[in-house]
């Protein structure tokens, strides 16, 4: 947006802030976020505190620099409010889980460190956080973040102290996160209709058995060395000698990776599925759906400890999921692959094969967050500066997302006109 623009939305952002930011105490806080969220949208290279700053007619650099980077207002009731005034907006088809990344130069910034870095490419200097979006084919906005504390900071008091991470802060696998974010917002009263992530993801046994014990669908990429049983494969156990253990009941017959299996399939066995429109018209593909049991000791042992934990013998009978796979006109062979707890009689043309490119969505926003709105542009250090730019990005994302939704959902009440919380679910 350029000046002119932001300035004609001033009365509707005023609103929006007053909403969003209810629960910041303080009238001069406020004002600043208001400042600050022109600053994020209006047009310029670079979002940095000094180059907002200088843009806007009340900008003040100090004062932008205290808000985002020392204030004590606290981001997560923020966080909070945008999401349950955007929920009911948007109407998710589905929640997507996301990783974002964000090149730093240096070693003070909190939760820097070498590891792997997708918006590079490559292994490289960066902090890593975990998104979840709510979703649509024609929108998105941002749910929650949490950022990923490196192990080599759990034992790192001076760089922990400096950046001013909290005590009870350690190191996460980015899939304990993910869930972590799931409880968190269903505190809040917000429930996914389904959750779509990519391979990072949906390769973990864990998260995928995570996702279960929630009672939460799925849609997830995996790799092509994912190995599988036949769904009516069965385990069997050898006669009891009478003397040691009895031996416990497992599959016979050696797993096959998803592509080995699919691509014994043929090309014949998929069929031509059409989904939403795309830039050069209706999107086809081949497709192939199939009933089986993700096989190995990280597929075994969830299966293995809930029967455990209930009492029950272990009869060896691996859970069952649609595989489903892609096989492009062109390719040799298939070339993308997706697990799905979603039930079996669940339509491939209405459902999976929408879901398996919704992603597209959050790629195509994260572009808008980070090159229009300065997601990756904040230059403090702390673990508080970090946090309260985030969530003062996704404020931004959320204002202008609004206008293009149409027709409009009711939203919630704003906490700051009634006397009581409304419970919340979607």
């Amino acid at each position: 947006m350029d000046a002119h623009e932001v300035n004609r939305a001033r009365a509707k952002l005023a609103l929006f802030v007053a909403d969003v930011f209810a629960s910041v105490p303080r009238k001069d806080q406020r004002a600043k976020g208001d400042c600050y969220l022109r600053g994020l949208m209006v047009d310029g290279r670079r979002k940095s505190v000094q180059a907002m700053a200088a843009r806007l007619p009340d900008g003040n650099e100090q004062n932008l620099q205290q808000f985002v980077n020392q204030s004590t207002w606290d981001p997560v009731p923020v966080r909070r409010r945008i999401a349950q005034r955007m929920v009911p907006l948007i109407g998710p088809d589905a929640w997507a889980v996301d990783d974002v990344s964000f090149p730093k130069d240096g070693k003070m910034s909190v939760a820097v460190a070498h590891q792997y870095c997708g918006s590079l490419g490559k292994q490289a200097n960066c902090q890593l956080a975990v998104s979840v979006h709510t979703v649509t084919d024609t929108a998105s906005v941002p749910l929650q973040w949490q950022l990923l504390l490196p192990k080599e900071w759990d034992g790192d008091a001076e760089r922990r102290r400096r950046c001013r991470a909290p005590d009870e802060v350690g190191h996460r696998e980015k899939w304990r996160l993910a869930l972590d974010t799931f409880d968190e917002l269903a505190g809040w009263g917000l429930v996914p209709p389904v959750v779509v992530a990519d391979a990072g993801h949906g390769q973990n046994a864990d998260f995928r058995d995570g996702l279960n014990q929630r009672g939460i669908g799925y849609v997830v990429a995996v790799r092509s060395d994912v190995t599988v049983h036949p769904h009516h494969a069965q385990p069997t156990a050898p006669a009891w000698s009478g003397t040691g253990r009895r031996p416990q009941p497992r599959y016979r017959d050696k797993p096959s990776s998803v592509s080995a299996l699919t691509t014994g399939h043929g090309r014949q066995a998929f069929t031509e599925v059409t989904s939403r429109e795309g830039s050069r018209g209706p999107m086809r593909s081949q497709f192939l759906a199939l009933r089986v049991r993700p096989a190995g000791v990280w597929s075994r042992r969830p299966a293995q400890a809930a029967a455990t934990a209930e009492h029950n013998p272990w009869d060896g009978v691996l859970p069952e999921v649609t595989l489903l796979a892609q096989w492009p006109e062109g390719a040799e062979a298939p070339t993308d692959y997706w697990l799905s707890s979603l039930p079996a009689d669940t339509p491939i043309v209405a459902e999976l094969f929408r879901l398996t490119k919704i992603r597209w969505r959050i790629e195509h926003d994260c572009r808008e967050l980070k090159h229009g709105l300065g997601l990756d542009h904040f230059e403090g250090r702390s673990w508080t500066g970090w946090h309260h730019h985030v969530t003062l990005v996704t404020a931004a994302h959320a204002f202008l997302t609004e206008p293009r939704l149409a027709p409009k959902a009711d939203t919630a009440d704003s906490p700051s006109t009634r006397t009581s919380t409304p419970s919340r679910n979607c």
